[in-house]
Formats: C-alpha cells, sequence, structure tokens
C-alpha cells in the first residue's frame, strides 16, 4: 500500500500556482483547511478561482485571501455571509458565479467521476439559469450544469492513515468528500495521522488513492468563526414568529423528514419533542438534528445549515452535502419550511434576493423549495412599509415556480386548495379585515364559520 508524503502547510502551499482553481472544502468554518488557506495567504500567489460553498469569513480562511487580493473569481452559493466578498464584487475586482448549494456540489462530484456535466430541476425558470441549456426531461423542466474540476484541492479531515485514506467528524464531510475525489492535487489537512488499519475500513469516507499530500494542523476554536460557541447564533424570538412556528410544527407529522430553513422556520425546531416522531435534515449532512446544546460549539458538536452547533438524536447519521441534496432532489424529504419574501397567487416562491442587495447568495433554496414533496412558507404578511408579501405575481427573483403549499403569516394561513389561494385560518389576534387588506393576491376564503363572522 502507498505511503502519502506527510509535509507541512508552508509546503503546500508552495505547491499552488497563480491562476490556478482552487477548491477549498468546509461549511463555513466547518471542515474548512484553514491552516493550508492562511499558509496560502503568505504567498504572492494570485489570480485563483476559488471555488467553495462562500469565501468563508471576515479574515479567516478564504476570507484573509480575499484580503489580500489573491482571488479573481469566487465560484460559490452564498457570498453575503462575507461582507468583504460582496464588497468585492461590487468594486469589480472579484467576478462571480453563484451556483444553487446543491447544484454546486453535484458539479463537484461529477468532476471527480469523470462527467462532463449533469441535468438538475434546481434553478429552472429563475435568473440563475439565463443562458444554459434548458430541456423537459421526464416531463419536468431541467438546466444542464457543467462538472467543476480543480487544479488544487484544499481539504479538511479529522484522521487520516500514513496511506491517505480519511475520516470525518460530525458534520465536516461537507463539500470535503467531493472536493477531494475533483481536483488534480489533492491536499488534506488532518488533526491525526494514525497507522494504517488503525482507522476501520467501514470507517474510511475518502479512500485514500486521491489524496496526495497530508498535512497535520491542529484545530482550535479561533479557528471556527461564528461557529465556536452557540451563544454566537442566539435566535431572535417574539410572541409573532413563536406563533408561526407552532402553526407551522401542527403540519408535521410522525416519520416526516423535515428540513428548516433559516429565520422563523428554525425556531420550530426547538418545540419539536421526541414525541412528534419527527427527523430533522439539514443540508450539510446530516439527519436526526437535535436541539441547541447549552454551551459549547463546532469543536464537540455537528452544525446545522445556519452554521449553529446542535446536538445528534440517536439514530442520527452524518453524510456529504452532495448526498444531502441528493436526498433532496430526489424528494426523500416530506417537508422543507422555509422563510420568504414574496408567495404569488401561482404557487411562486421569491425568497434569495433582497431587495436593493446584491444577487450573491443562494444557499440550499432552490434545490429544497422544488425538491421537498411538501413546501410551507413562513413569513410577515406585509414588509414594514405595509406592502403586501402576497402578492397576484412575484416581482423579485423567483426561487421556484409552483412549488407553495401553505403560507403561514403573521396574520394568517393559506392554502393552495386545487390551485387556488386559499385563506384557511386566522393566526391568534388578526382579523379578516386586516387580512384582507393587507394581501395583494385575490384569494379563496374558506375559514371555518365562527372565524370568517364578523365580530
Amino acid at each position: 500500500m502507498k505511503t502519502v508524503p506527510v509535509i507541512t502547510a508552508p509546503e503546500a502551499a508552495a505547491l499552488v500556482k497563480s491562476g490556478q482553481t482552487l477548491l477549498v472544502g468546509g461549511f463555513g468554518m466547518t471542515g474548512n483547511p484553514v491552516h493550508l488557506v492562511h499558509a496560502l495567504a503568505e504567498t504572492d500567489v494570485q489570480d485563483l478561482t476559488y471555488v467553495a460553498n462562500n469565501v468563508s469569513e471576515p479574515g479567516l480562511s478564504g476570507g484573509r485571501l480575499l484580503r489580500n487580493r489573491q482571488l479573481k473569481k469566487a465560484v460559490g452559493s452564498y457570498f453575503t455571509s462575507n461582507p468583504e466578498a460582496v464588497k468585492a464584487n461590487q468594486e469589480g475586482w472579484l467576478d462571480v458565479q453563484l451556483l444553487p448549494q446543491g447544484t454546486l456540489a453535484e458539479a463537484i462530484r461529477a468532476g471527480g467521476a469523470g462527467l462532463g456535466g449533469f441535468f438538475t430541476p434546481t434553478a429552472a425558470g429563475t435568473l440563475i439559469a439565463d443562458g444554459a441549456d434548458t430541456r423537459t426531461l421526464n416531463g419536468q423542466e431541467m438546466v444542464f450544469v457543467p462538472a467543476i474540476r480543480g487544479d488544487v484541492a484544499f481539504v479538511r479531515a479529522w484522521r487520516a492513515d500514513t496511506a491517505g485514506n480519511l475520516q470525518y467528524r460530525l458534520t465536516e464531510q461537507n463539500f470535503n468528500r467531493a472536493m477531494a475525489t475533483a481536483a488534480d492535487l489533492v491536499i488534506a489537512e488532518v488533526e491525526e495521522i494514525v497507522e494504517v488499519g488503525q482507522i476501520p475500513p467501514e470507517q474510511v469516507h475518502t479512500p485514500g488513492l486521491y489524496v496526495d499530500y497530508l498535512v497535520q494542523a491542529h484545530l482550535s476554536p479561533e479557528f471556527l468563526g461564528s461557529s465556536a460557541n452557540v451563544k454566537g447564533g442566539a435566535k431572535k424570538v417574539d410572541e409573532a414568529r413563536m406563533q408561526m412556528a407552532r402553526r407551522a410544527l401542527r403540519e408535521l407529522k410522525p416519520g416526516d423528514v423535515v428540513n428548516l430553513g433559516i429565520g422563523v422556520p428554525t425556531l420550530v425546531a426547538d418545540l419539536i419533542t421526541p414525541g412528534h416522531g419527527v427527523t430533522l435534515h439539514t443540508e450539510n449532512g446530516m439527519l436526526g438534528v437535535g436541539p441547541a446544546p447549552e454551551d459549547g460549539g463546532a469543536m464537540d458538536y455537528p452544525v446545522n445549515a445556519g452554521k449553529i452547533p446542535v446536538t445528534a438524536l440517536p439514530g442520527a447519521s452524518y453524510f456529504d452535502s452532495a448526498d444531502s441534496f441528493a436526498m433532496i432532489r430526489g424528494r426523500h424529504v416530506d417537508v422543507a419550511i422555509m422563510g420568504g419574501l414574496q408567495v404569488d397567487a401561482h404557487g411562486n416562491l421569491a425568497n434569495w434576493a433582497v431587495p436593493g442587495k446584491p444577487l450573491l447568495g443562494v444557499g440550499g433554496a432552490m434545490d429544497l423549495a422544488s425538491g421537498a414533496r411538501k413546501l410551507i412558507i413562513t413569513m410577515s404578511h406585509t414588509d414594514p412599509d405595509g406592502s403586501p408579501k402576497i402578492v397576484p405575481e412575484c416581482t423579485l427573483p423567483l426561487t421556484t415556480r409552483g412549488a407553495v403549499d401553505m403560507v403561514i403569516t403573521d396574520k394568517a394561513v393559506f392554502e393552495f386548495v386545487a390551485g387556488q389561494l386559499t385563506l384557511t385560518e386566522l393566526m391568534p389576534g388578526a382579523t379578516l379585515e386586516e387580512v384582507r387588506a393587507g394581501t395583494g393576491a385575490a384569494f379563496v376564503e374558506a375559514l371555518p364559520a365562527a372565524a370568517a363572522a364578523p365580530a
């Protein structure tokens, strides 16, 4: 069996050349090969194309390369998590290519598998798909996405053996597994290097044939950014938001696999008890998400899609981001609960492009909105200026078309019944007159008699 050379981080950085495409694993700072990237930031390498879910956090990992202006292009799904990346794009010196998160993961996996690309329903009919080859396959509109490969991949694993076999910890598989297959030169930063045989074969996540070099580097909380402690992700809670969360919870049935978006949907997780029989899914690679711990961070716990440390329930499992989104696109997720900016009378959703802000962050929203069997949207009934968020036609860039099943606002519950937007419930304290005045789209009223009767 081969022996993979063990080198230092500066020696690894010296293998990267200006103008190359660099794949960097991690979801936020979890599973991020931060030591390798920081070593690269000490070199004079320039004009890199940086492929990762995002450009890390300000001053950390890819964020350090960005500050040094060593990047010319970034390919990812959520650049708004680093305001410095947004500013660099606005100033014109950083080119960005925005892809839905599941599309990004699958494009990297396709590159590692020697495929030219693939067709996906994600993003069909949206701005993201403009100019793409679009076809109808099996009755569904799909968009062609070219595969992604890199010259060099930096990945982070928890353990390696001397043959280069890698074992990941908790939710640290994320993009690392696919990226380890999709570059001409793969360098793995690891916490521990052991002898061959000390990682059981069934616990090898990346076989050593993919790995060219190992770098041993110890992780510490200062490299975990906002995931270093659960208290860094404290949620804003008020009664109106909790009412929406409690109402959404009523839609979940025992046995459901459920994905919760950020914002109000994350509050649902705190309401779920073992008695509900619900399994929570997070797109960065976990089934069986439990409540947030009282204290601690990503050194001790997995993280969810909001990069918040969580616990794992009995029977939980971990996997990589490509597998996670395959579950979503394959319609194995029963319910997705997401926030929204607009929903229209046709069941279209807009929730990724904030008015007046750059279109630089989509994350997993498009995959989830089109892939879950049931889509529930939670949002305030109107914008702060009183403008309706339930509208005749979405005026904001679409996330998905015709996929919304239910809308829960702070004023009302709407369902799409036989394709028609239908008011089925008033929220506590709301009146029918308020709902009529604050709803831009025409709707059918199907309230229980007592609720519909005038006060």
